[in-house]
């Protein structure tokens, strides 16, 4: 285009594409805007390299790498020749309500966790494979009768003290807009189901320490010897039921007190261990701190309670694949898995105006006006409302479990690295942080590279041999095939 500021008819031509531009919509616009930016190919890689990351983090600086021994540079990398002076990364997070490529990468290293505690590898020897190892399932108990998936409750006659039905009749889809509401919301317990997720995480740690006194009592070991006897590695999941309460799904396994490459002694067997897990959850009780807002709650676990040997060649298929698969698979989910949100929320206003369900708003609420009492400030409810007051993480595992997210990261790292790293150099760098999220267009872009290597990915399900290829364990007996040990239930 000519210089508008030459002639007339260049400001003309300048005016009249500028008029055009502004009756575009914004991704058209952005598109235009795109098309003309200088380095497009080389965005192009970054936004392909992070996956089509939905919300990426820009970075400006410079690094620089030398040789440990000699101490010469080795090769130097600044972003003053990038595209916008910037460089991509992924956002990495491991919502797939948020974004999904990065969800799907969080999911791998989630099995690859799982898995090598399971069977070995990534720094986990072989032999934690024929220690005893079981797959278990806990729940919440009932805070007051839900609609069911499938055949609900009976039709009955009478009715509660608020007038409603105490049966349904119905028979609600697996998906159905009921499921997981209570019959009678002036009957169900909102605070105790807030506590129970507030404390799901200090059960579970309660859990994990009982575990061993009761190994103690099975294996004829004093309580205080123990532990220096044996060790109980574990690893947990925590997924959301239809009505909005956590249950955990974890995997147990016995090692040796010096961690995964010793062997349990002799009487600590799958047995012994299966006896020990099933035991432990009656015996497991906390008080939440009382109030005059809702009194004094006992928190336990559910009735519902489901435990099972990995790998013991019965009928129940638990392999330690699919084990792997399917505590992978809800990683990447959170209170949205129950018709919830998946971003915090910020004023009693704002709670009004979402759009859930009146026991999802409830749910949320409840934690908003529990939060303001004093009694439960360590809680922090307001600041996890958003996910009805479980505060933990998604995925958590004893320390001698397997290896670590941090260690994935940085394989994965080393491995797109190649050959130009190594072993024997030291990186250092200068980064400021230059922004984050697409632009209209840009979106729409991060979108298609986002589709096509989702494509790709279920090619490769479809003609590699079994193993990791993204959403499920590959196999005759993938992630989806396992049953589901923690339906929901109303006591």
């Amino acid at each position: 285009m000519n210089n508008p500021y030459e002639s007339d008819a260049a400001r003309r031509e300048f005016l009249a594409r500028d008029e055009r531009l502004r009756n575009l919509g914004d991704v058209d616009r952005d598109l235009v805007r795109l098309g003309q930016m200088p380095g497009l190919a080389r965005w192009l890689e970054q936004i392909t390299a992070t996956g089509g990351c939905a919300r990426p983090v820009y970075l400006t600086g410079a690094s620089a790498t030398f040789s440990a021994t000699s101490g010469e540079m080795v090769r130097r990398y600044s972003t003053a020749a990038e595209p916008g002076e910037r460089l991509a990364l992924r956002c990495r997070n491991r919502r797939s309500s948020r974004c999904g490529p990065c969800s799907w990468l969080h999911q791998g290293d989630s099995w690859h966790l799982v898995h090598a505690g399971l069977a070995g590898g990534k720094g986990v020897p072989v032999v934690v494979g024929s220690h005893p190892l079981v797959f278990l399932t806990l729940t919440a108990p009932s805070f007051g009768r839900v609609h069911r998936a499938g055949r609900c409750h009976g039709a009955r006659a009478d009715v509660c003290e608020h007038g409603n039905p105490l049966g349904c009749g119905r028979i609600h889809p697996d998906g159905g807009r009921l499921v997981g509401e209570p019959l009678c919301a002036e009957c169900y317990d909102y605070p105790g189901h807030v506590l129970w997720n507030a404390h799901a995480g200090a059960l579970w740690k309660a859990y994990t320490d009982n575990l061993y006194h009761h190994l103690a009592a099975l294996g004829s070991v004093s309580r205080s010897r123990i532990r220096r006897v044996l060790r109980a590695s574990a690893v947990k999941v925590a997924e959301y039921q239809r009505r909005g309460v956590v249950h955990f799904h974890a995997v147990v396994r016995l090692d040796g007190p010096g961690g995964s490459a010793e062997q349990p002694p002799p009487w600590a067997t799958v047995g012994v261990l299966l006896e020990a897990v099933r035991t432990a959850v009656t015996a497991v009780s906390l008080a939440a701190p009382e109030s005059a807002a809702y009194g004094g709650r006992l928190l336990r676990f559910g009735v519902q309670f489901d435990v099972h040997e990995i790998g013991g060649g019965d009928d129940t298929g638990i392999t330690g694949d699919r084990v792997a698969a399917y505590v992978a698979k809800y990683t990447t989910k959170g209170a949205e898995l129950a018709g919830g949100v998946d971003r915090r929320v910020t004023s009693a206003e704002e709670i009004r105006s979402l759009g859930l369900s009146a026991h999802m708003r409830a749910l949320v609420g409840v934690c908003w006006r529990l939060g303001a009492l004093p009694e439960l400030a360590h809680l922090r409810l307001r600041a996890w409302a958003h996910m009805l007051g479980y505060r933990g993480h998604c995925l958590t595992k004893t320390r001698a479990y397997s290896t670590t997210f941090r260690r994935l990261r940085e394989e994965r790292g080393d491995h797109a690295r190649g050959a130009s790293a190594g072993e024997h150099e030291l990186t250092v760098g200068s980064w400021r942080f230059a922004g984050a999220g697409h632009r209209p267009g840009e979106a729409l872009i991060a979108e298609g590279i986002a589709a096509d290597l989702q494509q790709t990915r279920e090619i490769a399900r479809d003609h590699l041999a079994h193993g990791w290829v993204g959403g499920a364990r590959r196999g005759p007996r993938g992630a989806d095939a396992g049953r589901h040990t923690g339906a929901d239930h109303d006591g």
